[in-house]
């Protein structure tokens, strides 16, 4: 089975993984286009996600490792940057980060991640915006029927060229999140 999900926040998208495996589809490969494969299993699996900055041949090896130690199996990930995808039949000790410490550190890379993800994307939008007009000129001077139907055809354009702003919104959302969880585990 094949399913196409664009999720840009890392919890959700390991929240709606782990919601696929309880349904019994366990899952065999992520495409970098959104597009997952599962197949049917009768075992039970838990999946979780980390994200970690760049990584040398040794360190990723070293980090594969330590998981690999503990029944974790690696399902995708770059070596330079990005999330990590691991997976493993559930056993009891389903949890990557098992102390305040681990996961505090894991909560100050998605911060990271969502801060530089979203000053890419604002300031491409900056480069985009700065000589271009949302919507056609001569659609303000439209009347009747043909407006309506100019505004409803160049609506999806603007939508597109907004991406960018909603991105970064996305991302600057993720980022104040992972700081609210990262300032509770601060607290304690």
């Amino acid at each position: 089975m094949k399913r196409f999900k664009l999720l840009l926040d890392i919890e959700k998208e390991e929240k709606w993984l782990n919601e696929q495996l309880q349904e019994g589809y366990r899952c065999t490969n992520i495409s970098g286009l959104g597009v997952y494969t599962f197949e049917k299993t009768g075992e039970r699996y838990v999946m979780r996600l980390d994200y970690q900055d760049n990584l040398s041949k040794e360190e990723l090896d070293e980090y594969k490792g330590i998981y690999e130690d503990f029944g974790w199996n690696y399902m995708k990930g770059s070596r330079l940057s990005g999330i990590k995808y691991w997976q493993k039949e559930e056993d009891g000790r389903n949890e990557i980060f098992s102390d305040r410490q681990s996961k505090g550190n894991y909560y100050k890379r998605l911060m990271r991640y969502s801060f530089w993800l979203g000053t890419l994307s604002l300031a491409f939008a900056f480069m985009l915006y700065s000589d271009i007009d949302l919507y056609h000129q001569g659609l303000w001077g439209m009347e009747g029927r043909l407006f309506w139907v100019a505004l409803l055809f160049e609506t999806p354009f603007v939508m597109l060229k907004l991406a960018p702003v909603i991105l970064a919104v996305v991302f600057a959302n993720s980022y104040f999140k992972s700081y609210r969880k990262y300032s509770m585990l601060v607290e304690k």
